[in-house]
C-alpha cells in the first residue's frame, strides 16, 4: 500500500533567539496527544526560525493546541504561524545527496541557478546549512530524489556559468566514517614546483618549466618528461636541495586542514612525482601518516641527473593510494584524492572522492568535483566539517 493520509499541524515560531525556546514549545505540546513528525530549526544573525510538524488523531481538540502555541509565542515575544493539513505518508524519496557550494563571493544569482537546476531535475532540497562564512562562503544542501550523475553534470555547467564550485556526493553514514586523504604535493600541498626551484639553482628554469607545463596538461608522458627534466639538473650541488627545502611555502590553509583531519583520526598521505629529499621533511613537519615520492640520485655531493628506483608516475600514484588504503584498513570508497595535474588522474578516479584543486582543465573535467579557490582547508567543507567546528577545536586545544 503506497500510504495513508494523516492530519497535521505545522507550528512555526520566529523571533529573537534565546535559550529555552525549543524546550518551552515542546513542554507545552507534551500536554496534548500529538506525535512529532518533523522538526527544523535555524538561527540567522540571532533570529530563530523553529518549525515543528505534529500529527494528531481525528478526535483531538486541535483548537486547544492552537491556543497553547499562541500563548507560548506571546510569552516569548515571538511571531507564530500555524497551519493544518492532511499529508499522505509516502515512501522515502531515493537518491539522497549532499550538494556543497563554495563561492568567493557567493551571489544570489548562483544560488538561484543551482536551486533551479535541482528543481529542473525533479529533485527536492530538504535542508540548507551554512558551513563557512570565510575565507569562502560555503553552503551545503541535502537533496533527495535526484539522479547523481545527471545532477552532477547539470550543476557542473551551472557552476562554470556562475563562477562557483559545486560538489555532489552520496549521502549516508559513509560520509562521516573514517577516511583516508591522499594529496599531491607540488602546487597542491605546497606552492610551486620543486623541480623548477631546483632548476632555478641550476640555471635551466625556462627549459624545465616548459616541459613541466606540457606534462601537467597531459601532453607528455610523465616518466619521460620527469627523466628529461632531472637530467638537466646533472652536476647541481646537493646543497641546493637544502636551500629549496628551507624556502618551501605551504598552500594557504594546509596546516589547518592537516591539523583538523588528524584531530578527527583521519589518515593523511602525500604522493608526489617530486622527490623524497623534500617530501620527507613535510612528513616530519606535518605528522603525515604515509608518503611516496621519487628519489634523486646523488653522488659525491652532486645530483647525477638520474632517479633511484622506479618512477612514481600517474599509475604509480593510484597504486600508492591503494597501498595506503590497505595499510590504513580504509575501503577505497572512503578515500579522498586531491591533485592538480594530469599525472593525478588515475588517483582521482580510483578514490571515493576525487578533488581537482586549482587544476588544469583536463583534470577538472575528470574529477568528481573541483575547488578553484586558493585555500586548501576548503576541502574540509566537502567532508561536512564546518568552519565553526574547526575554530572550536582550535580554541579547545589552545586553552
Amino acid at each position: 500500500m503506497d500510504g495513508y493520509e494523516q492530519r497535521t499541524l505545522l507550528i512555526t515560531l520566529t523571533g529573537r533567539d534565546r535559550p529555552g525556546v525549543t524546550s518551552r514549545l515542546f513542554a507545552t505540546l507534551a500536554e496534548f496527544p500529538l506525535t512529532v513528525a518533523d522538526v527544523e530549526q535555524v538561527v540567522i544573525r540571532g533570529r530563530l526560525v523553529l518549525g515543528v510538524l505534529v500529527t494528531y488523531s481525528e478526535g483531538a481538540d486541535i483548537g486547544r493546541v492552537w491556543n497553547a502555541a499562541e500563548r507560548v509565542a506571546n510569552d516569548l515575544d515571538m511571531e507564530v504561524e500555524l497551519s493544518t493539513g492532511r499529508d499522505k505518508k509516502r515512501k522515502k524519496r531515493g537518491g539522497r545527496l549532499h550538494v556543497t557550494v563554495l563561492g568567493a563571493p557567493l551571489k544570489p544569482a548562483a544560488m538561484a541557478g543551482i536551486a533551479g537546476r535541482i528543481a529542473a531535475g525533479g529533485a527536492n532540497i530538504d535542508r540548507i546549512e551554512r558551513l563557512a562564512r570565510y575565507p569562502v562562503t560555503c553552503i551545503e544542501m541535502d537533496v533527495s530524489g535526484a539522479d547523481p550523475d545527471a545532477l552532477r553534470a547539470g550543476l557542473a555547467i551551472e557552476a562554470a556559468e556562475q563562477q562557483v564550485d559545486v560538489a555532489v556526493q552520496q549521502g549516508g553514514l559513509h560520509r562521516r566514517a573514517k577516511r583516508l586523504i591522499v594529496m599531491d604535493v607540488d602546487s597542491t600541498l605546497i606552492q610551486g614546483e620543486v623541480i623548477e626551484l631546483l632548476a632555478e639553482h641550476a640555471g635551466c628554469l625556462a627549459e624545465v618549466a616548459k616541459v613541466t607545463e606540457a606534462a601537467m596538461r597531459g601532453e607528455l608522458d610523465f616518466e619521460g618528461s620527469l627523466r628529461e627534466r632531472v637530467a638537466l639538473l646533472a652536476g647541481l650541488d646537493a646543497s641546493a636541495i637544502d636551500d629549496v627545502r628551507s624556502h618551501l611555502e605551504l598552500a594557504a590553509g594546509a596546516r589547518t586542514m592537516v591539523r583538523t583531519l588528524k584531530r578527527l583520526d583521519y589518515k593523511f598521505a602525500i604522493v608526489s612525482g617530486g622527490f623524497t629529499q623534500v617530501t620527507d621533511a613535510l612528513v616530519e613537519d606535518l605528522g603525515i601518516d604515509y608518503s611516496a615520492a621519487n628519489t634523486l640520485e646523488i653522488k659525491n655531493g652532486r645530483l647525477t641527473g638520474g632517479i633511484v628506483g622506479p618512477v612514481i608516475d600517474r599509475a604509480g600514484k593510484a597504486t600508492a593510494l591503494e597501498r595506503f588504503a590497505r595499510e590504513a584498513r580504509v575501503p577505497l570508497s572512503q578515500t579522498v584524492a586531491i591533485g592538480d595535474g594530469a599525472n593525478d588522474l588515475d588517483m582521482l578516479q580510483a578514490a571515493g572522492l576525487g578533488v581537482a584543486y586549482n587544476a588544469k582543465p583536463v583534470v577538472r573535467q575528470a574529477a568528481d568535483t573541483a575547488v578553484n579557490v586558493p585555500y586548501l582547508d576548503t576541502i574540509l567543507f566537502l567532508l561536512g566539517i564546518s568552519r565553526e567546528e574547526i575554530e572550536a577545536a582550535d580554541a579547545a586545544d589552545a586553552s
